[in-house]
């Protein structure tokens, strides 16, 4: 049974430093080299990918387009090495390759490959480094990514073939393309726009005389994240991205159990940010002061024999969205999730049009590319052709 200390030590001394401290090893001057923690992204790069991600979405509609965008990357490889359960991160992260016309393979179960024979996951990736232009990879084994993207910088020290990791899960660490997307999905809807709109009236026009304090964009905002606080990576690196943002609020709302609440690191972290924090226990009462709600599943795989014991007990209705909460949100308030969901959001929630978590699933495809583009250095081309055929 391989653990992440069998490749970890390695690379500890490394690994054990300040994550501002390690983000220099993984980008060369303003292009990342690899995608391995949320910090990596400032303001100006997340404002640049979502940009890129809108071009490459309004490009994609037209076939002339469509065959622009699969010219740009079809000379590359991708292996997704996913050896954790996932259903949108994989399909996405494949969309987007081949959005780019990009050649993609995979493992998804490493008793499938060497690996079940006693092969070390870094032999694994040195061989995947052989083959393939980019490895994306999800793996259970915390601190796994971050090792391959260690491994790639040793290779290209020596002069051997490298590539980029990007990072699409990886154990209870972080998931910063998830947080990606989720900045993108939040970012378009907090333009309030809409196809309605014209030149005497528009939708954020008729948003602010309701709500006179309102602002376009993700500053001055209170986010609200429901459920399983504590253990959810995607929750982490969220929370790390639009601390970025100022005059944000975060409400944490989660059951009374230790495991369940925000880890410290992170609270001190956002707090050094300047984040205004707030925790709470019941979703009802916090319901109607929220401007964005991310609901999350409680994590049951996780659990041990005395957490079973409290979720036995514990009150489910005070994290879940039942429609008659609906009528306390805000109107504008757009509903997230990272998915997969459980019961706490009922699917008649889904026709609301506040429900935002399958167009955030289909945003993943768009940003994903976005950052593929960008690593590849192909944006400014995206840039261009989108200047040329849809500037005016």
């Amino acid at each position: 049974m391989i653990t992440p200390s069998d490749f970890s030590e390695q690379y500890e001394s490394l690994i054990n430093r300040p994550v501002l401290a390690k983000a220099a090893d993984f980008q060369r001057q303003e292009r990342l080299t690899h995608v391995i923690f949320a910090q990596q992204f400032d303001r100006d790069m997340l404002n640049h990918l979502c940009s890129t991600a809108s071009m490459i979405r309004q490009i994609s509609r037209h076939r002339q387009g469509q065959d622009f965008l699969t010219g740009l990357l079809s000379h590359k490889r991708a292996m997704l090495y996913f050896t954790q359960a996932s259903t949108r991160t994989f399909l996405s992260f494949m969309a987007a390759c081949q959005i780019l016309g990009m050649t993609c393979n995979e493992i998804r179960d490493p008793t499938t490959s060497s690996e079940f024979k006693g092969e070390s996951p870094l032999d694994s990736m040195r061989m995947f480094s052989s083959y393939f232009d980019v490895v994306i990879m999800r793996s259970n084994m915390a601190k796994f990514a971050e090792s391959c993207a260690y491994l790639m910088n040793e290779l290209a020290s020596q002069g051997r073939r490298s590539v980029p990791v990007v990072n699409a899960g990886s154990g209870a660490d972080e998931h910063p393309t998830q947080a990606l997307l989720d900045i993108y999905t939040i970012q378009r809807t907090f333009e309030f726009s809409s196809q309605k709109d014209n030149a005497r009236q528009s939708r954020f026009d008729t948003l602010r005389r309701r709500y006179p304090e309102l602002n376009k964009g993700l500053e001055n905002k209170t986010y609200g994240f429901c459920g399983d606080v504590g253990r959810g990576r995607t929750v982490r690196s969220l929370t790390t991205l639009l601390a970025l943002w100022p005059g944000v609020r975060f409400n944490f709302i989660y059951p009374n159990y230790d495991k369940l609440a925000p880890y410290a690191d992170m609270l001190t972290r956002l707090e050094e940010a300047g984040v205004g924090i707030e925790h709470s226990h019941s979703l009802p009462d916090v319901i109607n002061r929220l401007d964005m709600l991310y609901m999350t599943r409680i994590q049951h795989e996780h659990d041990t024999d005395a957490d079973r014991r409290f979720f036995e007990t514990f009150d489910a209705a005070q994290f879940t969205l039942y429609p008659e909460l609906l009528s306390k949100m805000r109107e504008y308030c757009p509903i997230l999730h990272p998915f997969p969901r459980n019961q706490e959001i009922p699917f008649e929630i889904d026709s609301d049009p506040r429900a935002m978590y399958f167009r955030q699933a289909r945003n993943g495809m768009w940003i994903r590319a976005a950052l593929l583009a960008h690593l590849f250095d192909v944006d400014g081309k995206i840039g261009a052709f989108h200047q040329k055929n849809y500037g005016a």
